[in-house]
């Protein structure tokens, strides 16, 4: 019974409003009907109607394109106030002030810096994408975070300690004088003595005979590592690299035994020993997360690294024609090793290269983190 008075009470609806127009209103003319949208009306009581008189504006609302389509220009999506605030960070900030903003850490920041110095100031957003590494879709992230910055953490520990371990006190680091950098590989030990004016002092690798002999014997490591630590520098900590090797993939187990190995022997030899617990001195060796000094230097494909090489070339010519690169090599290092890391000797000195650029790294993201 419900059901019929309902269908009644719409049949009587329907008349009432006969002549006028509906939701689905009909031609007066013609065998097919023309649909129009009018109005909703209300199913509860089929007596409210809801007129609608914002199709076409909804439906433009849909259809335009947003920021994220890279067929819309980028000086489309802001205002003019907007477009200066942007326009005035990229064309007069520093590579430091750069390096803050999301995504453009590391080369970003370099590329903005020496297109603009090239090219002259940015004009439009639009031209931002003509950077090296810089896209549509990167560029939009950047835009939003100069005018949406994000709040810093302020907190009493470091934030390197998210690739940093064991934590350590931010002050311990900002007061150390010199580091030693130190990468091992299948048979070589490498490592980059570096201070905190960026100056790399000592920039060295040694071979190490017994690695890998399918043995693993602890004497033979002992000594491949002892002679390594006879002559490497003194500094207020040794950052040891800690490589993230898949445990899934069974036949890289040998080249994680080896690492695991010999990092525990440098972690053993160059602690103080007698240190009680509570005391208040820092630890000497500590790890750095081999991916986050690829993320940093965007070198990350997936979870795979790839070679630093044309990083350190770079790095090496900067401290020649620049006035202030990125990090200082003294005339003997430059001269030694002017001609390595060529693409053509697969392998070859990554063992160095990856040393120097996780020190780089380091005072890098320790000098962000104090920001």
């Amino acid at each position: 019974m419900w059901l019929a008075r309902q269908f009644l009470s719409s049949v009587v609806q329907r008349s009432q409003y006969a002549g006028q127009s509906g939701l689905l209103h009909r031609s007066r003319y013609g065998c097919l009907p023309k649909l129009e949208p009018r109005y909703l009306q209300c199913t509860s009581c089929w007596q409210s109607r809801v007129p609608v008189a914002g199709f076409e504006t909804l439906n433009a609302s849909i259809t335009s394109p947003s920021c994220d389509e890279p067929n819309r220009s980028l000086d489309a999506c802001y205002t003019s106030e907007q477009k200066d605030t942007i326009l005035q960070m990229l064309n007069n900030a520093s590579p430091s002030e750069l390096a803050g903003v999301k995504l453009l850490r590391g080369r970003k920041s370099v590329n903005i810096v020496e297109y603009r110095t090239k090219n002259g100031p940015f004009k439009t957003l639009e031209s931002v994408v003509n950077v090296p590494l810089l896209k549509h879709k990167s560029a939009v992230t950047v835009f939003n975070s100069i005018l949406y910055p994000g709040k810093r953490e302020g907190n009493g520990k470091i934030q390197l300690a998210r690739f940093i371990k064991p934590e350590v006190d931010r002050s311990w680091l900002e007061k150390a004088d010199a580091i030693v950098s130190i990468v091992c590989g299948t048979n070589k030990i490498a490592w980059a003595h570096v201070d905190r004016e960026m100056m790399v002092l000592d920039w060295h690798e040694l071979e190490c005979p017994h690695f890998l002999k399918k043995t693993y014997l602890a004497s033979t490591y002992l000594n491949d590592v002892s002679a390594v630590l006879k002559i490497l520098p003194s500094a207020n900590f040794y950052i040891i690299e800690k490589c993230s090797i898949s445990v899934q993939n069974t036949a890289l187990f040998p080249i994680m035994t080896h690492m695991r190995t010999v990092e525990a022997m440098l972690f053993s030899l160059l602690e103080p020993r007698n240190l009680a617990q509570d005391s208040n001195i820092p630890p000497k060796a500590l790890n750095m997360m081999r991916s986050a000094v690829g993320r940093h230097f965007e070198l990350m494909v997936g979870d795979s690294r790839t070679s630093g090489a044309q990083i350190v070339r770079k790095l090496m010519s900067d401290s020649v024609t620049k006035d202030l690169p990125r990090i200082n090599f003294p005339p003997n290092l430059l001269m030694k090793y002017r001609n390595a890391f060529q693409m053509s000797s697969q392998g070859e000195g990554e063992e160095l290269c990856n040393a120097l650029l996780q020190a780089v790294a380091f005072y890098e993201l320790l000098s962000k983190s104090s920001a």
